[in-house]
Parts: C-alpha cells; structure tokens; sequence
C-alpha cells in the first residue's frame, strides 16, 4: 500500500489543541489496529506536526485526514502528500 504523509500546523491556542490530542491519539491507535500503519507526532523545533500513514489511495487517505478529530475541530491546516518510498 502507498504511504501518504499529512503535514500540519496548528490554527488554534494549546490549552484548545490539547483537548482534543486524546481523540486524535485514540484515532491514529485506531487507524495502528485497522493496519494503516499509522504514526504521529510534532516539530519540537517550530510547532506543527506529521503523520505518516498507508491508504489503498488518496482518496482513502483524504478520508482519513477528514475523520482525524484535530482536522474536524479546526485545530490543524494540512498538506497531504502521497510518499514515494524509494529505499527501506
């Protein structure tokens, strides 16, 4: 399966973004168990964050990006992009 990568950046102040990490961390837990190979994290340097997942497509992918509860509670912008692995 292709693997997509979702880069975002935080819209909203921490104390608003922190109240909805643990849906998003149950969510990608979620997405780990359906076998989407799901891994996120943040910039520690400049704020933002990435996650790194597989989808049969980037129509797929595109749905997974709109059920992620940071993107449905406007706490993130994002780009998706499809990742072309070239060496493992």
């Amino acid at each position: 399966m292709p693997w997509f990568v979702k880069i975002e950046a935080g819209r909203v102040h921490k104390p608003t973004f922190d109240q909805y990490v643990p849906a998003h961390t149950a969510y990608v837990q979620e997405l780990i168990n359906k076998g989407h190979k799901a891994k996120t994290g943040y910039w520690v340097q400049r704020g933002g964050g990435m996650m790194l997942f597989e989808a049969a497509s980037m129509d797929e992918a595109l749905a997974i990006v709109a059920a992620d509860p940071l993107v449905q509670n406007d706490c993130v912008s994002y780009k998706l992009y499809e990742w072309q692995i070239v060496m493992e």
